[in-house]
């Protein structure tokens, strides 16, 4: 019976705030303002970073990966969720779920990795200045980013299919905006308990020690940081880590909950605070903490704009 209704799962409805109508109607140009935002800003980096040569170093070579990742995230779901928020059909087909689920998974999986990838260049970067270059090849750059993109991929695909062939019995209605692997497990009424393996041993290796190693680094660049004689060299120095490190508070704590929270339990308004908080305003804040208040990304942007203006 439980093979069989599994073949039966055609759809799933997405609850989100579907109880909430007034609430939806207000999210609704809220979201779609954030979302624009993102794919402006992340854009807007990435085509900057790659037409001045000046930014053509490792650090702005990871921060248009970190964009990209922001783009492909944020467009998995938004997208869908602001029809939805306009529409009474709240539905997603079972392969489209699984889609949405992988991508999520994936981008998601990915960032973590990335945080801590910049968290080591930073600390080449100030620790050793010298041998940075040799140290931090572009050899070196696209390795670190394929292994985080292939890794991130594999075990996604990996707990994605796990996933959607367990069976589904009674109602098909997920607590979320999206197809989140934690919400849809709830409704499996099969064994999920390689599923939940997965999903544990998972987080636990992008969480605490992508963690463990930006704690590390940035251990290593306060000591290194608090020896340098100038007080406006000891300013430089922190002024460049400041920025990573409060994208790294906001996006491990909103995951830490997320994922790490026991999946039999039931969701609350709370839940959808910090999902909006993981999913949409944090790929919106990166391009303003990151870069927009970089001075170098200023001036490469300005040059930008009127190169393209004076080439008209």
């Amino acid at each position: 019976m439980e093979a069989l209704n599994s073949t039966q799962v055609s759809q799933f409805f997405l609850k989100g705030f579907s109880a909430y109508p007034a609430l939806e109607h207000l999210l609704f140009p809220l979201c779609l303002v954030m979302y624009l935002v993102t794919l402006l800003g992340n854009t807007g980096i990435v085509a900057v970073s790659v037409l001045d040569v000046r930014l053509h170093t490792p650090m702005y070579f990871f921060l248009s990966n970190l964009s990209i990742l922001d783009i492909c995230y944020t467009s998995s779901f938004a997208p869908l969720m602001l029809v939805h928020f306009l529409s009474s059909q709240k539905t997603i087909s079972f392969t489209g779920c699984g889609i949405q689920m992988c991508l999520s998974l994936s981008t998601g999986s990915t960032e973590c990795l990335l945080l801590a990838i910049m968290a080591y260049d930073r600390y080449l970067a100030i620790c050793w200045p010298l041998q940075y270059p040799v140290l931090m090849s572009h050899q070196l750059c696209l390795l670190l980013v394929g292994v985080a993109w292939s890794f991130a991929l594999l075990k996604s695909v990996t707990e994605t299919v796990i996933a959607m062939k367990l069976p589904f019995c009674g109602h098909h209605v997920v607590s979320h905006f999206f197809c989140e692997i934690v919400e849809v497990l709830k409704l499996a009424c099969g064994d999920k308990s390689v599923s939940e393996a997965l999903l544990l041993a998972g987080s636990t290796l992008l969480l605490p020690m992508p963690l463990a190693l930006i704690c590390l680094s940035y251990t290593l660049i306060l000591v290194t940081v608090l020896r340098v004689p100038s007080a406006a060299g000891r300013r430089k120095a922190f002024s460049t880590c400041s920025a990573h490190l409060t994208v790294v508070v906001l996006f491990y704590s909103a995951v830490i909950y997320t994922y790490m929270k026991p999946t039999t339990k039931e969701a609350h308004v709370s839940d959808g605070v910090f999902t909006v908080l993981y999913a949409v305003v944090t790929p919106m804040l990166n391009p303003v903490i990151y870069s927009l208040r970089n001075r170098e990304v200023k001036e490469a942007a300005r040059k930008v704009w009127n190169k393209s203006w004076t080439s008209r």
